[in-house]
């Protein structure tokens, strides 16, 4: 009787001992809902702002609260301690702004005596605004000016890479959807033609007139000739913006297209081993990472880590206020300290759209693999493959040879590359040159299936589906009839 009590303590303990504990995480961030950039300068609107603030009370609810499973250890829940965090944008009013919107959810004002001080003359201070934070959204070079720029391409100033994206408009895969599509592209000019003319609506702008369609979509009341945009048609136009851009993104054959992705890797293993080289030093500093990027980052680096072999709408632009998770995390007991890096893993997770508690994000296997965790060697190996963590490494990749490259440019003669300028080689222009997205790629089967879906009437699987679980859509468009 008395073995038969034990055994069941004896299992708890067990089970309390391996129980999963999230030791810090990194996310990359779309920005919310904004105006269309062919209007620039693009504003994030209302509905931006509350979309990428719901997604900070999620995080929140999910990484910051006590009572959650996934709380990250050692991570200030109420007041913000801010080496504990590194929160990043491009200098762009929409990206920073979203960032801020996030933040202002993930740790709201702390209000009552936390929001005041006394002082030495026995006077006390009220913070403004019951307490709100203020968090340093520190800037990143890369996507400078991203969402006013029709090709993000052209925020990146890496040589390499636009003359990577430029050779997207010269192949086969391009040229066959140019000529396919465009008695379709010409059947919606009515409803453009007021912001482009008529020859620019074509697949090379694939982007951009999607964007204007879909912003007229959510937010106005009447858009011209709206009857031409039937759900097919809106579906179409869709998927070629989506075909389009994952050709600008990224190549197989060339990964120099899929700069932003690697840098994106780069920044990720550099703070997550900061994160694992504070907690073994005893020190609770950087705990929670979020950078706020361009969509084609995402589908840089959804075509590195080879994400489309666990789902194929990895090969689709994310929705608004999308977010994908690296969390680190150990089932070893940590109640001694911060574990070796033997026991460290990594699971990541996306949600397509905003994340909230009622539509969670999926957790995906990386690298063509089919476990939803991998070893931090395995992670960081698997990163490492093509992560760009140094300026040295960027402008070597990039042939860049000025301005802060110039220290690492090859001496005159000795056989090097030959020298670029950073905004060096030529390239179309914003909305007429349609060279569009955000650092951007060739995806020869979405390409393809694209084609046949518009000359032989095949169908694809819409991209929402991707959102929070099955059954579960997420669509920037959620105003939209289709």
């Amino acid at each position: 009787m008395h073995y038969s009590l034990v055994l069941p303590v004896l299992a708890l303990l067990t089970s309390a001992e391996a129980a999963e504990t999230v030791l810090g995480a990194y996310i990359f961030h779309r920005h919310g809902d904004r105006t269309p950039k062919a209007l620039a300068p693009a504003n994030l609107t209302t509905l931006g702002y509350d979309q990428v603030y719901t997604s900070g009370s999620y995080y929140r609810s999910r990484y910051l609260d006590s009572a959650s499973s996934s709380k990250i250890k050692g991570l200030n829940e109420d007041v913000v301690k801010l080496q504990q965090l590194s929160v990043t944008a491009p200098v762009d009013n929409v990206l920073q702004n979203s960032a801020m919107g996030f933040l202002q959810a993930f740790y709201p004002p702390v209000g009552g005596q936390l929001s005041s001080q006394s002082l030495a003359n026995g006077s006390d201070v009220q913070a403004p605004m019951n307490g709100y934070q203020l968090i340093p959204v520190n800037t990143v070079s890369a996507g400078t000016g991203s969402e006013d720029n029709g090709w993000l391409q052209d925020s990146t100033g890496c040589y390499n890479a636009k003359t990577s994206s430029n050779n997207f408009f010269t192949s086969a895969e391009y040229m066959n959807l140019l000529n396919s599509t465009s008695d379709f592209y010409s059947s919606i000019v009515p409803v453009v033609n007021g912001t482009f003319a008529a020859k620019d609506v074509t697949f090379k702008n694939a982007y951009v007139v999607y964007d204007l369609i879909n912003v007229a979509e959510i937010h106005n009341s009447s858009i011209p000739d709206s009857q031409v945009l039937t759900n097919d048609t809106l579906f179409q136009i869709r998927t070629l913006a989506d075909a389009h851009e994952w050709g600008l993104a990224y190549n197989a054959s060339d990964d120099m297209r899929a700069m932003s992705g690697k840098q994106l890797a780069g920044e990720i293993l550099t703070y997550m081993n900061s994160t694992i080289t504070s907690g073994q030093a005893g020190s609770s500093a950087n705990k929670f990472g979020i950078q706020f990027g361009a969509y084609a980052s995402f589908l840089s680096f959804f075509g590195l880590a080879n994400l489309p072999n666990a789902n194929p709408d990895f090969m689709g632009v994310t929705d608004y206020a999308s977010s994908m998770v690296f969390e680190l995390f150990t089932d070893a007991d940590t109640s001694s300290g911060f574990p070796g890096t033997e026991d460290l893993q990594v699971r990541f997770m996306f949600h397509n759209g905003t994340a909230s508690n009622a539509s969670e994000p999926v957790v995906y296997p990386l690298f063509g693999g089919s476990d939803d965790a991998v070893s931090w060697n395995d992670f960081a190996n698997g990163l490492g493959k093509f992560a760009v963590r140094t300026t040295q490494e960027w402008c070597t990749a990039c042939g860049n040879t000025t301005g802060t490259c110039a220290p690492y440019a090859p001496s005159a003669g000795n056989g090097g590359a030959t020298t670029q300028n950073s905004s060096g080689g030529h390239h179309m222009s914003a909305a007429v040159g349609g060279v569009i997205g955000a650092f951007v790629t060739v995806g020869v089967v979405l390409l393809v299936t694209a084609a046949a879906m518009l000359i032989g009437g095949l169908r694809l699987v819409p991209k929402s589906k991707l959102a929070g679980g099955a059954g579960t859509p997420v669509s920037e468009q959620a105003a939209k009839a289709a």
